[in-house]
């Protein structure tokens, strides 16, 4: 049977350190295979491919590179070095996957819908946590968890990792407890203190008092 999985196309390189500068003005992007005690292999990929294909997956998806057109090997993208000043890909390391041994992977957290606190109260979306760690077969990583935020209906909610709905064959190993995603009061209420003591007869507040003195 056909594997469903994002292909790509890798060359092996002789080439390494600063002399594959070289490779990169050919259109052709360094990287390296490695994984499960097996010696690393520096390949080389076409760096517009490889762009494309990263827009287009998350960082749990598999991919089946085949080097020198030989059989293809699943792997997963786990690291893509970016220039700090151009902005374009330097390298990328490829891991490669055995399909019957579980692999750790943190996977991003997004939220979905519209919060009634946000939109009808004023709040702002806190995302304490933008993703959570895992363990599960290659095959069975999820490539997000999507928390739906309509019941965040007031300032004292919050959803917590115990509240992500996780597959039966994939084991969460960020803390239960911790929080995801909660909604923050607007800051307006040290506004409304000041204003209803003055009304009151009350002192203005002292950062006020100062801005005052030193106006005069």
């Amino acid at each position: 049977m056909s594997s469903t999985r994002p292909t790509l196309a890798a060359e092996t390189r002789d080439v390494l350190g600063k002399k594959v500068a070289h490779l990169r003005h050919k259109g052709r992007l360094p990287a390296v295979v490695f994984g499960h005690g097996q010696t690393s292999v520096p390949i080389t990929v076409d760096a517009h491919d490889f762009e494309i294909l990263r827009r287009r997956i998350a960082g749990s998806t598999l991919v089946d590179v085949s080097i020198d057109g030989e059989k293809p090997h699943p792997v997963l993208v786990q690291r893509v070095q970016i220039s700090p000043v151009t902005r374009k890909m330097l390298h990328a390391e490829l891991f490669l996957v055995r399909m019957t041994e579980e692999v750790t992977m943190d996977i991003p957290v997004v939220t979905t819908g519209e919060s009634p606190a946000v939109f009808d109260l004023g709040g702002t979306l806190l995302h304490a946590l933008e993703s959570v760690r895992v363990r599960a077969l290659p095959g069975n990583l999820p490539e997000r968890f999507e928390v739906p935020v309509e019941a965040l209906v007031d300032f004292e909610m919050s959803v917590h990792v115990r509240d992500l709905v996780v597959p039966a064959d994939v084991t969460l190993l960020t803390d239960p407890d911790e929080m995801v995603v909660r909604v923050l009061a607007p800051r307006v209420e040290a506004a409304v203190a000041v204003e209803a003591a003055e009304g009151e007869g009350g002192e203005p507040a002292t950062a006020e008092a100062a801005t005052e003195s030193s106006g005069s």
